[in-house]
């Protein structure tokens, strides 16, 4: 008799605890998609943007179709990870899937790096006035995603954090509250762009044959 009460007990107390739990990191979780769906409007905000870079710069006569090539394959990239439909409950995004658009967001981050650096090669962007007052909006933009990513991290660390502690872990793992994952620059970030020689692109391109004077 003694046992089957106090196994009654115990189940209530588990019960409690884990409704406890599962209601807390419903909360938690619910934060960090409000606060992933900033990151996308901010990531959403810079590819839009970069379209507008590039036009500027073949506006300006710069040629280097092999970096305009890489930063449209990598914006398509990040875009279809962006817009991909969520695989979680509700329609969510899944930590797999956060984890892709992670990635296809530093890829594409070193290719608008790719893009910046023409400057370099070409003075003539320096005083493009447009290119320029959209570099300076990038910037903006750029500051944007660093706030959402910081605020995103915040919520993560926070939900991490409550999930794998006991006794929640249990009714994580049961329940299937994954980890999220952080969102975390690319290794290579910290090294500055390298441009390949504008003089070895230009001897790749094809050549166009001269005029020849037809009034003879």
């Amino acid at each position: 008799m003694k046992r089957v009460m106090m196994l009654s007990i115990l189940m209530v107390v588990a019960f409690g605890l884990s409704g406890c739990s599962y209601n807390e990191l419903t909360e938690k979780q619910q934060q960090v998609k409000g606060k992933w769906a900033n990151v996308e409007s901010q990531l959403q905000r810079r590819a839009d943007l970069i379209p507008n870079l590039v036009k500027a710069a073949q506006t300006a006569g710069v040629q280097e179709q092999e970096v305009f090539g890489k930063i449209a394959d990598a914006r398509s990239r990040l875009l279809n990870a962006v817009k991909a439909q969520g695989a979680g409950e509700g329609g969510a995004k899944t930590a797999a899937q956060k984890q892709a658009i992670l990635e296809a967001n530093n890829s594409f981050g070193g290719t608008i790096g790719r893009l910046l650096v023409l400057q370099e090669n070409y003075p003539v962007l320096r005083s493009n006035e447009g290119f320029l007052k959209l570099q300076d909006s990038l910037e903006g933009t750029e500051n944007r995603i660093n706030v959402a990513r910081i605020d995103y991290n915040k919520v993560v660390t926070d939900y991490n954090t409550t999930r794998n502690q006991f006794p929640t872990v249990i009714t994580a793992s049961l329940v299937g509250f994954e980890e999220e994952p952080y969102f975390k620059a690319d290794e290579g970030s910290r090294k500055a762009p390298e441009l390949p020689d504008p003089n070895t692109m230009r001897e790749s391109q094809p050549k166009t044959a001269p005029a020849t004077n037809s009034a003879n």
